[in-house]
């Protein structure tokens, strides 16, 4: 596998990764923490999934399409979860996690 046809994918979940800190951290600010404390721990969970996955993809790893199957799952429950909620960082989060399942999803599926 060459790490060229990962490029696309490995950017999406580098951007995730970025965005679901952002959330995390936003979220701890919020009045309200308790309320958040799902997606605080999705935002967790799906940053080092995505950091895992685009690190396997980027060293060509034999494993990394599973990794991507994985990815893209944690990513859609994380961005449904922040879907959820108002405030701009979690839906910018959610949408990041849109883009990154998405791309996981084709990357898991490429022959």
């Amino acid at each position: 596998m060459s790490n060229d046809n990962f490029k696309a994918c490995i950017e999406a979940c580098y951007a995730c990764a970025a965005a679901c800190d952002n959330c995390s951290t936003a979220c701890l600010k919020e009045d309200d923490v308790k309320m958040m404390a799902r997606c605080i721990a999705l935002d967790m969970d799906c940053a080092q999934v995505c950091r895992t996955a685009a690190a396997f993809m980027a060293r060509g790893s034999d494993v990394a399409r599973d990794l991507c199957r994985l990815c893209a799952d944690v990513c859609t429950a994380c961005g449904d979860e922040c879907g959820k909620h108002p405030m701009d960082h979690c839906q910018a989060c959610a949408q990041a996690c849109r883009a990154c399942a998405d791309a996981c999803r084709r990357m898991a599926g490429a022959a």
